[in-house]
């Protein structure tokens, strides 16, 4: 259930984690972890 939410804020937020953060209500020391944690992929987005 904390796996969807934050890969649903992160979606939401174009994958930029410290906006993702704020938007959770944690820091983005946090999110780091928890995304390690997950294993969630981050997109890269090539300009």
């Amino acid at each position: 259930m904390e796996k969807e939410e934050i890969i649903k804020a992160l979606g939401e937020c174009n994958y930029i984690m410290a906006q993702a953060a704020k938007k959770l209500g944690i820091t983005e020391r946090m999110i780091g972890y928890k995304v390690r944690k997950y294993k969630i992929r981050i997109k890269k987005w090539d300009s």
